[in-house]
C-alpha cells in the first residue's frame, strides 16, 4: 500500500463504493470524524479513520487480511498520529512466524498457536475484528501479540431501529486489552455497530447516532454491575473504632511529622490524634500497626477529566478528593452519587463547570456560549447543580471573560482555565482569572504578537521550541511574577503532561510512567511507547531544555509566594504521584509538596474545616504509606492503606482488581 490510498480513501468520503460501510465519530456527543469500510476485490479489508480533536487528531488507511479462522495475518497503517505525527506500521503472520514494526516496536516471534495481533496505531474496526475472532476461537479466548491474551463475554442485546432499518446489537466486553472490559456492538452479522467511551468518544454506525444514548446506557450499566461488584468486594467498613498505631504523622499544617502517633477514627470522622502512650485505644478496636510508616492526609488531584473507571484507580493511589475540570453534567452527577454512597470506589468530587466558544477547535463540550447573555446563564446553571468552579476555555471570545467571571465571583464560584486565544495571561488575570490551568501558558503570555492563536497543537509546539529561550529573571519575566502574586492567582502547571509531550520518545517508555510501566497489563504498557510530541530535526535538546525551564519557572513561582496546585489531566492516580515528584525536581521541598497536595488543595477550595488534615473532627480521609515521603517524595507510590469517608481500601487489593502488580 502506497500514500497514494490515503488520497484514495479522501475521495471514498464523496463517492463511496457500493459496499463502502461509514460510521460517525463522536466527541461528547458531537460528530467530529469518520470511519469508513471497504472490501477490495482480492477481500482485504480497508479502513480510513480520521477525527479532529481541537485541531488534533489522526488520519490513518489500513489494509488487513484475515485467515479463515479470522485471525489477522497482514497489517499496514499509514497516515499520521493523534499529534500528527507520521505512522507507518507493518505486521506479518506466516505459517508459524509473525514480525511487526511501527513507530515504538520492532519485534518477530515464534507463534504455537493462533494469535491476535494488536495494532499499535489501529482503528476501531479493529476491536470488532478481535472481537469477531474471539467469538470464533476455542472458549472464547485468544492470545494476543505481541503479549497478553483477550477474552469475550456476551452481556446484553437491544433491538433497535434507525436509517430504515432494524437490528439486534448485541454487547460484547472483550477483556485483556485495557485495564478494564472494552464494550463494542455488533449486529447479528457480526458486523459494528458501535463502541467507545459514554460521554467522551463514540463510533457509531452512520445514520444510526439517534441510538447511541441507548447503547450507552446500557453499556454503563453492564459496567455499573462491576464495579458495583468490585465496591462489595474492596471495601472494608469497620463496624466500630478503626484505629492506626506507632504511626509517624504528617502535619499538613507545620509540614513536619511526629512518630509514635496513633489515629482513632470512629464512623467518618477522625475522633482523636495523638502520641502512643497518651492515646488509650478502646477495647474491641480494630488495630492497623504503622510501624516504620507515614500516615497522610488523603490526597488531592486538582485537575482531573473522570471516567466511571477513574475511581478506583484514585483510591489505590491515596487520591481521596479530586477537582473535575470538564465533563458531562449528567455522567458527573451520577459518578459523584455513586462515589458518595459508596456504591462505586472512588474519590470525592469537586465539579468546575465547562465554558467554551463556537468553533472548529472548539473543547469537547455542549456548553459553547458565543453571548454574555449566555455565558452568564451558563454560570448561573453550573451554580444552581453545585458547581464550586468555572473553567473556560481556548476558543471563548476574549470580551466575554470579564462578564463571565464577574457573575461567577458574584456567585462565589472561582475562574480558572486556559487563556482564551488572542488573550495573554496577565490579561486573564486582570479580567478575573483566579488560576491558570497548564504552564504553557504562562510561557505564552511573552509571545503574543508570535502566536496569537493558541487554539490549536500550537500552543504546545511554541512552548517546547521557545521555553528555553525565555529569561525568567528579565524584568518582563518579573513584572508577571509581580501581577500573579499581587492578585492571588493559583497556578495548576500539570507538569506531568509536559514531561510527556516534551521529553517522551518514540520506542522508549515515557518518563512519566517508567517508574510503573512494568506493573500494568501488557497492552496498556505499549501505550506509553509511542513517544510524545513529534520533534522536528535538531530540535531534541531543545524539546528536553524547554521541559527544563518549566520546572524552573514553577520553582521559581513556588519561592515568589505564588500558591501551586497539584494536578494532573492524566492517567488516574498515577499520575498525581509523578506530578509531585516533578514538584519536587522543580525545587518544592518534599513537605511543602505534600501541604500543597493536602491542605493547600482543601484551603484552595474552602474545604478546610472538614479536610486536608488529620486532626480530631476532620473527616477520616487519609493514607498510610510505606516510607517517609516527606524526605523521599517518591515514596508517596508506596501506600497500602487508604481510608476515605471512614471506608478503609487495601491499595493492594485495588490495582490487582484490575490486572496491575502492587
Amino acid at each position: 500500500m502506497t500514500h497514494a490510498l490515503l488520497a484514495l480513501a479522501a475521495a471514498l468520503l464523496q463517492a463511496p463504493l457500493p459496499d463502502t460501510v461509514r460510521y460517525t465519530v463522536l466527541l461528547a456527543g458531537r460528530p467530529a470524524g469518520v470511519q469508513t469500510c471497504w472490501v477490495a476485490a482480492d477481500g482485504a479489508r480497508h479502513f480510513f479513520f480520521e477525527f479532529n480533536d481541537r485541531g488534533r487528531g489522526p488520519r490513518l488507511v489500513e489494509e488487513v487480511s484475515l485467515g479463515a479462522d479470522g485471525i489477522v495475518s497482514h497489517v499496514t497503517i499509514l497516515g499520521h498520529g493523534y499529534y500528527k505525527d507520521s505512522v507507518e506500521e507493518q505486521f506479518r503472520l506466516a505459517r508459524d512466524s509473525a514480525w511487526w514494526k511501527n513507530q515504538a516496536e520492532t519485534g518477530a516471534t515464534r507463534v504455537a498457536a493462533p494469535g491476535f495481533y494488536v495494532s499499535f496505531n489501529g482503528v476501531p474496526e479493529e476491536t470488532a475484528l478481535l472481537a469477531r475472532a474471539l467469538l470464533r476461537a476455542p472458549h472464547q479466548r485468544l492470545p494476543l501479540l505481541p503479549a497478553g491474551e483477550a477474552t469475550i463475554e456476551r452481556v446484553d442485546s437491544l433491538r433497535e431501529s434507525a436509517n430504515g432499518e432494524t437490528k439486534v446489537a448485541v454487547l460484547y466486553l472483550v477483556n485483556g486489552v485495557g485495564l478494564t472490559p472494552v464494550p463494542v456492538w455488533l449486529d447479528g452479522s457480526g458486523a459494528l455497530v458501535g463502541s467507545g467511551a459514554p460521554g467522551w468518544f463514540f463510533i457509531v454506525r452512520a445514520g444510526w447516532e439517534s441510538v447511541v444514548p441507548r447503547l450507552e446506557r446500557a453499556q454503563e450499566g453492564a459496567a455499573a454491575l462491576r464495579r458495583t461488584q468490585l465496591a462489595r468486594t474492596l471495601a472494608h467498613r469497620p463496624a466500630g473504632i478503626f484505629a492506626i498505631r506507632h504511626a509517624r504523622l504528617f502535619d499538613a499544617e507545620s509540614k513536619t511529622a511526629r512518630a509514635g502517633m496513633t489515629i482513632l477514627i470512629t464512623g467518618n470522622r477522625i475522633s482523636a490524634v495523638g502520641a502512643d502512650r497518651t492515646t488509650t485505644v478502646p477495647a474491641g478496636a480494630e488495630v492497623v500497626d504503622a510501624t516504620g510508616k507515614t500516615v497522610v492526609p488523603g490526597l488531592w488531584d486538582m485537575h482531573v477529566h473522570l471516567s466511571p473507571d477513574d475511581g478506583l484507580l484514585h483510591i489505590a493511589a491515596g487520591v481521596t478528593t479530586v477537582r473535575d475540570m470538564a465533563n458531562d453534567i449528567d455522567l458527573l452527577r451520577e459518578m459523584r452519587q455513586a462515589f458518595d454512597t459508596g456504591g462505586v470506589v472512588g474519590p470525592r468530587v469537586i465539579a468546575a463547570g465547562f465554558i467554551d466558544g463556537p468553533g472548529p477547535y472548539a473543547g469537547p463540550t455542549k456548553v459553547l456560549v458565543a453571548s454574555a447573555d449566555s455565558g452568564r446563564a451558563w454560570v448561573d446553571r453550573y451554580h444552581s447543580l453545585g458547581y464550586e468552579q468555572i473553567k473556560l476555555y481556548s476558543s471563548l471570545d476574549t470580551s466575554l471573560v470579564r462578564p463571565i467571571t464577574t457573575e461567577a465571583h458574584r456567585l462565589g464560584l472561582r475562574v480558572s482555565g486556559h487563556v482564551p486565544a488572542f488573550m495573554t495571561a496577565e490579561r486573564a488575570v486582570q479580567a478575573g482569572y483566579d488560576e491558570i490551568q497548564h504552564a504553557n501558558f504562562l510561557f505564552l503570555n511573552f509571545w503574543p504578537d508570535s502566536f496569537p492563536d493558541t487554539r490549536g497543537p500550537v500552543r504546545f509546539t511554541a512552548v517546547a521550541q521557545h521555553a528555553a529561550e525565555l529569561d525568567l529573571q528579565s524584568p518582563r519575566v518579573q513584572q508577571f511574577v509581580h501581577l500573579l502574586r499581587q492578585h492571588g492567582t493559583v497556578i495548576d502547571a500539570t507538569l506531568n503532561v509536559f514531561e510527556d509531550q516534551f521529553v517522551a520518545r518514540r520506542g522508549e517508555v515515557a518518563p512519566d510512567y517508567a517508574s510503573i510501566a512494568d506493573r500494568l497489563p501488557p497492552q496498556v504498557r505499549r501505550g506509553f511507547l509511542g513517544g510524545g510530541l513529534p520533534v522536528p530535526p535538531g530540535m531534541d535538546q531543545r524539546y528536553r531544555d524547554s521541559f527544563r525551564a518549566m520546572l524552573r519557572l514553577v520553582g521559581m513561582l513556588y519561592r515568589a509566594g505564588i500558591r501551586i496546585e497539584a494536578g494532573t489531566d492524566a492517567f488516574a492516580g498515577f499520575a498525581l504521584h509523578r506530578e509531585l515528584e516533578l514538584d519536587v525536581a522543580a525545587g518544592i521541598p518534599a513537605a511543602d509538596v505534600l501541604q500543597l497536595a493536602t491542605l493547600g488543595a482543601a484551603r484552595i477550595m474552602k474545604h478546610d474545616a472538614d479536610l486536608g488534615a488529620v486532626a480530631p473532627g476532620k473527616l477520616a480521609d487519609l493514607v498510610v504509606v510505606n516510607g517517609d515521603p516527606t524526605k523521599e517524595i517518591s515514596d508517596i507510590r508506596k501506600i497500602e492503606i487508604v481510608v476515605k469517608d471512614g471506608t478503609v481500601y487495601r491499595s493492594a487489593d485495588l490495582y490487582r482488581a484490575v490486572g496491575i502488580r502492587p
